[in-house]
């Protein structure tokens, strides 16, 4: 039931009353707290207050019906009969409509209001730059149809809802709840179907060790106490909002006795958040999980969802306002935005938020220091090096100080000590075993490469995932893990890689690629300049020897995912050891969501040369729609990719899962493979759509010496089984197994 009070509360009556007024109000509560012998709020207090901190000191030592008596009386002294007659009459047609049920008075708004506080001057961290800067103070039709969209329900509009909202690390997920929560708090979305949303953040709320949902709750109320009874009496008007999904270590799968149905009872946090998420503390609320893709892939079968939004980022139009929001010549910002637009690489770059950032913030470096801008864009990980050392080197110094140096090397420690320990908030002690001392925590706060989580707590977090994992990877190039003050927390090279290529660590999306990236020479001879001294070549000779761990581990390559791997090698720039790398598999499987990724399986994957066995995933990219430039180029580097076939006449097994075909796709892939020197013993078409080539599929699997074939999961019609089906009833098919 919608409440009066969520859009009429105490505070709104406050703000009506002029300044004159409001003091002489003051006044008046006084002689009422006298007179009625109440419990005191004191007069220094009473003096101070701003109306929304007399509403909550009100609100927390009275009792509601108490506070609206007294308020409505002080009302009738002030001759203000207008608000006092406004408020029993709103009051009155609350009842009317629904008599069992009254919130408390103003607590909704109370909340809004704060809300609206805490989130429009809740900055990107690293960014330097408020939500509302960046949204210019209202949200497009657009974004608001989008953000209503996201919780929009059939049928039953009180039906509650479980949204999944997936993507990969530091495409905009956070800022996309955060802009949803602002715009809730100023009533643009979704007014009436919630009275209150709750954010928590698992980085945050891991912390905490164990907890109970009350707990939580009070957490992000306004003041000490939260009217937890009165916010739980009508579940099916809560939002919960549960962001970074992917650091709680949370079993989905856990027996439904272990789960806890009591918001109001402490449990281990993974207990808690499972319990949340499988429905059994209030199943009437309703639920928006935030989590990476390989996350959202485990979890999206096992828990009943009503949508499903995978967020891709800045697009084209938000890239460009980035960039006139930080330049603030929109001639400069328009030709930046031109050099950016022309690299498809960089450009993919900046639909992540924070890269986008960075990309900005380098460029606007660099141009000040006179030396050529784009220079530094060729590859992620320099971007996040020119801007992590830019911080530590004085505007008028070439480079930093003995104590920037050694700042930087405690920070590195501490993000590696992080890695290896699913760690993404810190408090003093890990701070403190890593080097970084009291004085030290201004200095990095200033710089912002250490934020707060919460202004109370002494405890702390990078930027942006990304950030700790460069700072982790620097380690490496810096210190043996073997010196590391943790004692065994930190791992070695090949561990790092084994765990990176095999997304045992889920959460680690940039850790090995940033250890390649800074192995470039350009990046050798700037950590050498910054640190003022000459690197060793140790983590090479283990890289070596981690490709010899490779070379005929036909386990260890089989769970390797070819994306990260073909990422690393990518970031290297060195042909010979990407030879080398490529050269020790005999099976690869890749998955290429965009565009950006098809350009660099193209790069790498030409230097294939041992292959047994290929298989690929490109979702809808082959057949997203481009300007004819752009298509050009993207088939050459598709050219590229089924290239690997003719280069490699040993490939047994071809598997193509999860991908749509056009037939111009479809053709340069049938080209290369119809080569009378190749010889395909399995084919694996797995839940794969032809809009066109269909027929040059079918004339593959007639010419080729398939002895296996699996069709699992794709669609053919009537009239295309039938066809298949003449194909492989004739003596010269050889194929032996049908799935």
């Amino acid at each position: 039931m919608a409440s009066f009070f969520s859009d009429f509360g105490l505070l709104w009556y406050l703000e009506e009353l002029n300044k004159k007024e409001f003091v002489t109000f003051k006044e008046f509560l006084r002689q009422e707290i006298l007179q009625l012998e109440l419990k005191q709020i004191s007069w220094r207090e009473l003096k101070k207050a701003s109306r929304e901190d007399l509403g909550n000191l009100l609100l927390k030592h009275y009792e509601e019906k108490q506070t609206w008596d007294i308020t409505l009386k002080i009302f009738e002294k002030l001759n203000r009969k207008d608000l006092a007659e406004r408020a029993e009459r709103e009051m009155a047609d609350v009842v009317e409509s629904s008599p069992l049920v009254l919130t408390d008075l103003g607590h909704p708004k109370l909340y809004r209001d704060h809300l609206k506080t805490k989130f429009a001057d809740d900055g990107f961290r690293p960014f330097r730059i408020s939500i509302q800067d960046f949204m210019k103070k209202r949200l497009s039709q657009d974004d608001q149809d989008y953000l209503e969209n996201l919780l929009l329900s059939e049928g039953d509009e009180m039906k509650s809802q479980m949204v999944l909202v997936g993507g990969v690390a530091g495409i905009g997920k956070t800022l996309l709840l955060k802009k949803f929560l602002l715009a809730w708090s100023e009533s643009l979305v979704i007014q009436s179907k919630f009275s209150y949303i709750f954010y928590f953040c698992c980085r945050d709320v891991k912390q905490l060790k164990t907890a109970s949902l009350a707990e939580l709750i009070s957490r992000e109320w306004p003041t000490p106490s939260a009217p937890i009874e009165e916010i739980v009496s009508q579940p099916e008007k809560l939002l919960f909002i549960i962001d970074s999904l992917e650091v709680m270590e949370c079993d989905l799968f856990e027996q439904e006795l272990e789960l806890c149905d009591n918001c109001m009872e402490t449990q281990p946090i993974n207990i808690l958040m499972s319990s949340l998420l499988r429905r059994k503390i209030l199943p009437q609320s309703s639920l928006l999980i935030c989590a990476t893709l390989e996350t959202f892939e485990k979890i999206k079968d096992v828990i009943e969802c009503t949508n499903v939004n995978i967020i891709k980022g800045f697009r084209e139009s938000d890239i460009n306002k980035f960039f006139h929001t930080i330049f603030q010549d929109k001639d400069r910002a328009q030709e930046l935005f031109s050099v950016v637009r022309e690299n498809e690489q960089l450009f993919t770059v900046c639909q992540v938020p924070v890269l986008c950032w960075m990309v900005i913030t380098c460029l606007k470096n660099e141009i000040a220091k006179g030396r050529d801008p784009v220079s530094i864009c060729r590859r992620t990980t320099s971007l996040y090096t020119t801007y992590i050392f830019d911080l530590f080197i004085p505007p008028s110094a070439q480079y930093p100080s003995k104590k920037g140096q050694n700042l930087l090397l405690s920070l590195c420690s501490l993000a590696a000590e992080g890695m290896w320990t699913d760690t993404f908030v810190f408090g003093e002690e890990a701070l403190s075993r890593n080097g970084i001392m009291d004085s030290d925590i201004p200095i990095f706060l200033d710089i912002g490469l250490l934020g707060k989580i919460r202004e109370s707590a002494k405890v702390y977090i990078f930027p942006h995932p990304s950030v700790q994992e460069v700072c982790a990877a620097l380690y490496y190039l810096l210190k043996s893990p073997k010196d590391h003050p943790s004692q065994g927390g930190v791992q070695s090279i090949e561990t790092l890689m084994v765990t990176f290529l095999t997304k045992v660590k889920v959460q680690w999306v940039f850790f090995g690629c940033f250890i390649f990236g800074l192995l470039q020479k350009s990046e050798q001879e700037k950590l050498e300049m910054f640190f003022g001294y000459q690197l060793s070549q140790k983590i090479k000779d283990e890289l070596y020897q981690f490709l010899e761990t490779i070379r005929g581990n036909m386990e260890l390559q089989e769970e390797i995912d070819g994306m990260k791997w073909f990422s690393c090698l990518f970031e290297f720039e060195d042909e010979a050891f990407q030879v080398q790398a490529l050269s020790c598999m005999e099976q690869i499987q890749f998955v290429a969501k965009d565009y950006s990724d098809v350009i660099i399986a193209a790069h790498c994957i030409k230097h294939c040369s041992t292959l047994k066995k290929l298989s690929f995933s490109t979702q809808n990219v082959l057949i997203e729609e481009r300007e004819e430039s752009y298509m050009e180029k993207f088939l050459a580097y598709w050219k590229d990719i089924c290239s690997v076939f003719v280069r490699n006449k040993d490939i047994q097994v071809l598997q193509m899962m999860e991908t749509d075909f056009n037939e111009p796709i479809f053709q340069v892939l049938y080209d290369s493979l119809k080569s009378p020197r190749f010889t395909l013993k399995g084919l694996m078409a797995n839940n794969v759509t032809f809009f066109g080539g269909d027929q040059m599929f079918f004339d593959l699997i007639q010419n080729c010496s398939l002895e296996y074939l699996n069709l699992s999961r794709s669609f053919f019609s009537h009239s295309k089984l039938e066809t298949l089906c003449d194909i492989l009833i004739q003596a010269e098919c050889h194929v032996e197994k049908l799935v």
